[in-house]
């Protein structure tokens, strides 16, 4: 169970990074994208493409990032210059990068494991540094192959978590922010709209591309159908985040996408557990994550809602026997 949870915690700092993608475009545009279950796949296809080819896997990664970030772009262009809804938008550019990624690799799948990749790669950097031998010491019989893949992710995760925080504070970032929230406002200011749709559109797909270009290096192989269901997870991923964490402001937010991601991993882990589910049924455990994160607050809110309600009644009730009280002893004083 201890390495379960481990490998969860692990794949899951890796799916933050998808998760910051979708929270750009879901909460931060208002834009239903659903390029991601498209773009995502064209990250790891690039990234393993580019390796197999005897690319420098930084390199490679850096160019599947760069993928997204073009996808995301023609999604926005397919919605404001064509003026297409931006729902279907997203499902045109999520067909299409289909056949893209198929070409792009050639066949349907693309195996790593005999690759140099970027998880071999900082793995034994992480070697090198004799660390995993002094954490062995100190946690005896715990400790999985390496912890070097976990605590880097974790430390890539953040800082793209910063950097997102630093973006949105910017004029362009409070601009996106401000497209998002009051598209009618913003243009009244000059603004241009569709110019800060495209551009942010790029941003979370650039996000969901580099995400999956880490996943096929981290799991070892580029699959044309590793990116089904990717839009559920990223929206499952916020939204427990916020369920959970809160998001008054942008760096709480983005912090509780981060826990969110690494929750519903460690959450399918322990569901996959129990005996009359097994792998197939993953689908359906995240369609009820998303239905227990989307409404179990509102009936906690319904709950606290009615509790204050209730405590409303019993003070208006309190005050007006106190008010009736000290009308009749006024009233006897008075004969």
């Amino acid at each position: 169970m201890p390495i379960a949870i481990f490998n969860s915690i692990e794949a899951g700092a890796i799916y933050a990074l998808m998760a910051l993608g979708v929270y750009l475009s879901f909460r931060i545009l208002d834009f239903p994208d659903l390029t991601v279950d498209g773009s995502f796949v064209t990250g790891a296809a690039v990234a393993a493409v580019l390796i197999v080819g005897g690319v420098n896997p930084f390199i490679a990664t850096a160019a599947a990032m760069l993928s997204g970030f073009l996808a995301g772009c023609l999604t926005g262009l397919l919605h404001t210059k064509g003026k297409i809804n931006p729902l279907l938008s997203g499902i045109l550019m999520m067909i299409a990068l289909y056949s893209i990624n198929l070409r792009i690799m050639g066949k349907s799948n693309i195996p790593l494991l005999s690759e140099e990749t970027m998880m071999t790669k900082l793995t034994s950097f992480w070697k090198s540094l004799g660390i995993d031998e002094f954490l062995e010491s100190m946690m005896p019989g715990f400790i999985p192959k390496t912890w070097g893949i976990i605590i880097l992710m974790l430390l890539l995760a953040f800082l793209f978590k910063f950097l997102i925080d630093w973006f949105l504070k910017t004029d362009i970032g409070l601009a996106i922010r401000a497209a998002g929230d009051n598209e009618t406002m913003i243009r009244s200011f000059s603004a241009n709209t569709d110019l800060l749709k495209v551009l942010g559109l790029g941003l979370s797909n650039a996000l969901v591309a580099l995400s999956g270009g880490l996943i096929a290096q981290y799991n070892g192989f580029s699959d044309v159908g590793m990116g089904i269901g990717m839009i559920v997870i990223g929206l499952a991923s916020v939204i427990i985040g916020e369920a959970v964490f809160g998001a008054k402001t942008i760096m709480r937010a983005t912090l509780a996408i981060i826990g969110g991601a690494i929750l519903y991993r460690i959450i399918v882990t322990l569901a996959l557990r129990v005996e009359f589910l097994d792998t197939g049924d993953m689908k359906l455990i995240t369609a009820l994550i998303v239905i227990g994160a989307l409404v179990i607050p509102k009936l906690i809110e319904n709950q606290r809602e009615r509790q204050r309600r209730k405590r409303r009644m019993a003070e208006v009730s309190r005050n007006m026997m106190e008010k009736s009280g000290e009308q009749l002893a006024a009233a006897k004083t008075d004969s």
